[in-house]
């Protein structure tokens, strides 16, 4: 199973072109200015991100990590 930081992930979000909209706590919406829909993101900078929850990430945001 891949165990990815939520810094990791959200590194590779910003440089795709993925903007952070709203934040509320730790949940981040983060939008793309020609792609559909929005991707959100929770956790805190360490915490690790894997299983449903970066699968859930990698089909909002069309991208393999």
């Amino acid at each position: 199973m891949r165990v990815l930081k939520t810094s990791a992930v959200l590194k590779v979000l910003l440089a795709d072109g993925w903007m952070i909209v709203r934040q509320k706590g730790s949940h981040r919406q983060l939008k793309h200015p020609t792609k559909p829909g929005t991707v959100t993101l929770n956790g805190k900078p360490s915490s690790d991100i894997y299983g449903r929850e970066l699968d859930s990430v990698q089909k909002q945001s069309g991208l393999e990590f």
